[in-house]
């Protein structure tokens, strides 16, 4: 049976529900080899594709939260996407959920974002110190 949420309808509010038909749908198989997901995250440099959070990091939208990583597919298997690598790529939970008001990196920042993350800390510190020379606090 077809139940959708907010995440299908945008005329459905979160929390709300409907049951679209009675008629029984065969369920889309879910599941990933932790091979197929390693080789994603790797390649990804584990950090999201959209927004460059690690794991770890704080979510932006409750600071009580950490971020968690997801393989997302580009093009949704419900829509004819396949697990194929090339469909897939690292997104952090805030931005897997389709949350609002994130502002997608340009790609190069992208690119910036990920190499930095891949750097050792003491790098990454002196990285941090000449942005905020930079920029001030």
């Amino acid at each position: 049976m077809q139940i959708k949420s907010h995440i299908d309808r945008h005329d459905l509010k979160p929390g709300q529900y409907i049951l679209e038909t009675l008629d029984r749908v065969p369920v889309i198989k879910r599941g990933m080899s932790p091979q197929l997901r390693n080789e994603i995250l790797e390649r990804n440099g584990y950090t999201c594709q959209l927004c460059g959070a690690g794991p770890g990091d704080p979510d932006p939208f409750n600071p009580n939260r950490r971020i968690r990583l997801h393989i997302d597919h580009i093009k949704p298997l419900s829509q004819g996407g396949t697990d194929d690598k090339e469909n897939l790529r690292v997104l952090c939970s805030a931005c897997n959920q389709a949350r609002a008001n994130i502002q997608t990196p340009t790609e190069t920042a992208r690119n910036l974002l990920a190499r930095i993350r891949r750097a050792s800390r003491s790098v990454q510190r002196e990285v941090y110190e000449a942005l905020k020379r930079s920029f001030g606090a």
